[in-house]
C-alpha cells in the first residue's frame, strides 16, 4: 500500500529534473556588456563585428567575448570600468550610424541556452530606470478623423457639384445642398461610398441642410489605430535611444506604459518620447507679398502665411510636395560649405517622384521646409484640470532650387547640432499619429534596484528558513519531506518564470513569499489529517493514504479560489499587480503539485509497502 507505479514515479522525476534544468540559467548571473546596433533598420553583420574588435584591440580595452546576436553585436566585459570605457570609445569611433548602449547579458552556457534555457527578466524596480505613463490625446484623433471625413465628403460631392457649402459644426459636418434633388442624390452617394459616415437626425429650419457625423465604430477604430501606431512609433524611438529590454505596452484604451531600464536621463527620454514632430516641403509663393497678406488678414487663394522662427513672414503654397510620412532615412551632419548643422534626408519612391517633378518644373524657385510640432499639456484652470493643445509650424529653411533632385537632399538652417540630431532621430522613428502627454513619471536608481533585489532575496531566504525549521521541529520526518517539497516548489516557480520570460518585479517576490506560506499550509493540512486518522485507525498505511486522499479536496478548494482571484488580478491589474498575480498563479499550481504529488511520492518511498509500527510525524 502507498506505492506509486514506476511510470508515475518516472514522470514526477522527469518534471522535477526538467524544472531544475530550466531554473539553472539563473545561477550563472549576468555579464556587464555593451550592445552595438545599427541606427535605423539596417542589421549588423560580420564586418561590423570585426570593426568593433579592431577598435577595442587598438584601444587596448579588455573584453571577455564578442559575438553577433541577432541584429546586434554584444561585447562582454569583466568589470564596469572596461564596460564604460568601451562604450565611450565605440560611440566615438563608430559614429552616428551605430547605437551603443550599456547592457546586462545573461552568462548562460551555450549548451544550456541551446536547450532554450534563459534567465528570468528583472523588472524596472529591480534593475533601476525610468517609468512613464503616457496618455494619447483622443480628442485630437477625433478632430483628425473629422478633417479626413471633411476632405473625403468634399471630394465625393464635388464630382457632381451637389452642394453649396460644407463646414465643420462641433463634432459633425454641415452640408448645404443646392436643391432637394441634389440632396437626395448626395445622401445616396454618401451611404454607398462613405461607410464611416452617418446622417445625423438633427432638425434644421432649412431642409437643404444635412448634418453628417462619424459613426461610433469608425471613431473607435481610428482611436485604436492611433494608439497602436503611437506604440509602434514609441518603440522605434526607444530603439533609437539604444535602451536594452524596454517595456512598451498598452494600458487601457488611451494609455501607454513605457519603462526604460538603466536610463537615468529623464529629460532626454521625455524630449524624445513626447515630441510629435514632422516636416512638410512646400513651394514659396513668389508672386504675392506676405506683408500685404498680414495687413489684409487674408492670404491669397492657394497660399498660406507661415513664419520663420525669428518672426519673418513668408507665403507658401498650400500644396504639399512631400511630408514626414515619405521620409525613410534621416541623419544629422555638418554642412561642409558653411560649417552649420544639417540633416540628410532620404525619401521613399512616391516622395522622390514628387520631389523630382517639382524640382524639374520649378527650377530656380524657392522651396521651404516647415517643421510642425503638436503638444498637449494639462494645466490647472479655475480649479479644474484642462488640456492645452498647441501646434507650432515654423519655417526652418527656404532655399532656392539650384538643380533637380529626387529622393536624397539636405536640410540646412537648423539652429544647433543637438537640434539636428533630435530632428533626424524623430524623422527616422516616425511621427506620432496623435499627441501624447506624460501623466506619470517615476525614476528608480540602479542602487535602489540592487537594494530591492537584496532585500527581496533576503525576505525569501528568511521566510524559507523559518518555515523549514518549524516544519522539521513540528513534524520531524514528514516535516523534512515537506521541506524538500517546498524547495522543489521554489525551483519549479523559477523554472516557469524563466521559461515564460515573465518579468520578475518586487511585488512578484512578494507573491513568491506568499506562495511559500501557502505551500506549507497544504502540507500541514495533510499531516494533521494523518494524525487524526492515526488516532482513530491503528493501521498506519491506511492512515497515511486517508490523510492524503481526504485533504486533497480541501487543499484544492482553497487553492482554486485563490487561483481565480489571482487570474482576476492578472486580467484587470497592471504593472506591479500583474507581477504579483503571475508569481502567485504559478506558485499555486506548483505548490499543489509538490505538496500533494511530490511529497506523497517521497513518503511512499520511505514508508510505502512496509509493515510499520510507528511513524515520525
Amino acid at each position: 500500500m502507498n506505492q506509486f507505479s514506476a511510470l508515475k514515479n518516472t514522470l514526477i522525476a522527469f518534471f522535477l529534473l526538467l524544472s531544475a534544468l530550466y531554473a539553472l540559467p539563473n545561477v550563472f548571473g549576468s555579464d556587464l556588456a555593451v550592445q552595438i546596433s545599427a541606427a535605423g533598420d539596417a542589421a549588423v553583420v560580420e564586418s561590423d563585428l570585426d570593426k568593433v574588435k579592431t577598435i577595442l584591440d587598438s584601444q587596448k580595452v579588455n573584453y571577455k567575448s564578442l559575438e553577433l546576436v541577432g541584429r546586434r553585436v554584444l561585447a562582454r566585459f569583466e568589470d564596469s570600468k572596461s564596460q564604460l570605457s568601451a562604450k565611450e570609445i565605440l560611440k566615438q569611433d563608430l559614429g552616428r550610424n551605430y547605437v551603443t548602449a550599456l547592457n546586462l547579458a545573461p552568462s548562460v552556457p551555450s549548451w544550456l541556452s541551446g536547450l532554450g534555457g534563459k534567465a528570468m527578466s528583472l523588472g524596472l524596480d529591480l534593475r533601476g530606470g525610468v517609468h512613464f505613463l503616457l496618455e494619447v490625446d483622443m480628442q485630437a484623433v477625433a478632430n483628425t478623423s473629422l478633417d479626413k471625413s471633411y476632405n473625403e465628403l468634399r471630394t465625393l460631392l464635388r464630382q457632381d457639384r451637389l452642394y453649396k457649402s460644407i463646414k465643420k459644426e462641433g463634432s459633425a459636418l454641415l452640408v448645404h445642398f443646392k436643391t432637394p434633388t441634389t440632396k437626395a442624390a448626395g445622401l445616396d452617394l454618401i451611404k454607398s461610398e462613405l461607410d464611416d459616415l452617418l446622417v445625423l437626425d438633427i432638425a434644421h429650419e432649412d431642409d437643404l441642410y444635412v448634418s453628417i457625423g462619424i459613426s461610433d465604430s469608425a471613431l473607435a477604430e481610428a482611436k485604436s489605430h492611433a494608439l497602436k501606431q503611437n506604440i509602434t512609433t514609441l518603440r522605434n524611438r526607444v530603439n533609437e535611444l539604444g535602451v536594452a529590454e524596454p517595456i512598451i505596452q498598452q494600458q487601457g484604451l488611451e494609455r501607454i506604459v513605457v519603462q526604460l531600464p538603466g536610463v537615468q536621463d529623464t529629460a532626454r527620454a521625455k524630449e524624445i518620447l513626447g515630441a510629435v514632430a514632422t516636416l512638410e516641403f512646400r513651394l514659396v509663393d513668389e508672386k504675392n507679398d506676405p506683408q500685404t497678406a498680414i495687413q489684409s488678414g487674408r492670404a491669397p487663394i492657394g497660399s498660406k502665411l507661415y513664419y520663420f522662427r525669428d518672426g519673418r513672414p513668408l507665403l507658401l503654397k498650400t500644396r504639399v510636395i512631400a511630408t514626414g510620412e515619405n521620409i525613410t532615412g534621416a541623419a544629422s551632419g555638418v554642412d561642409s560649405e558653411n560649417a552649420t548643422p544639417m540633416v540628410n534626408i532620404t525619401l521613399d519612391s512616391a516622395g522622390g517622384r514628387a520631389m523630382l517633378d517639382t524640382t524639374k518644373r520649378y527650377l530656380h524657385h524657392r522651396m521651404a521646409v516647415v517643421f510642425i510640432e503638436n503638444k498637449v499639456e494639462t494645466v490647472l484652470k479655475n480649479g479644474k484640470l484642462v488640456k492645452n493643445r498647441s501646434k507650432t509650424q515654423d519655417i526652418i529653411n527656404a532655399a532656392t532650387i539650384q538643380g533637380t533632385f529626387s529622393s536624397r537632399f539636405q536640410i540646412t538652417g537648423i539652429d544647433s547640432a543637438r537640434e539636428a540630431r533630435n530632428l533626424a532621430l524623430l524623422l527616422r522613428a516616425g511621427s506620432l499619429s496623435a499627441p501624447i502627454e506624460i501623466i506619470e513619471e517615476r525614476t528608480i536608481g540602479p542602487s535602489l534596484g540592487a537594494d530591492n533585489i537584496a532585500k527581496g532575496v533576503m525576505s525569501v531566504i528568511v521566510g524559507f528558513i523559518l518555515v523549514l525549521i518549524f516544519m522539521a521541529m513540528r513534524y520531524r520526518v514528514f516535516g523534512l519531506v515537506a521541506n524538500i517539497a517546498l524547495t522543489l516548489n521554489l525551483v519549479m516557480i523559477v523554472a516557469f518564470l524563466s521559461l515564460l520570460q515573465a518579468t520578475l518585479t518586487l511585488p512578484g517576490i512578494a507573491g513568491i513569499v506568499l506562495t511559500v506560506g501557502m505551500a506549507v499550509d497544504a502540507n500541514v493540512l495533510i499531516f494533521e489529517r494523518i494524525k487524526e486518522e492515526l488516532g482513530s485507525n491503528g493501521n498506519i498505511q491506511k492512515a497515511i493514504a486517508a490523510g492524503y486522499d481526504k485533504a486533497v479536496l480541501t487543499i484544492a478548494d482553497a487553492n482554486i479560489t485563490t487561483l481565480i482571484a489571482a487570474l482576476v488580478l492578472f486580467s484587470f491589474g497592471t504593472g506591479p499587480i500583474k507581477g504579483f498575480a503571475i508569481t502567485l498563479s504559478i506558485g499555486i499550481v506548483t505548490s499543489m503539485f509538490t505538496a500533494i504529488i511530490v511529497s506523497r511520492a517521497i513518503i511512499n518511498k520511505i514508508y510505502g509497502g512496509k509493515k510499520l509500527e510507528e511513524i515520525s510525524i
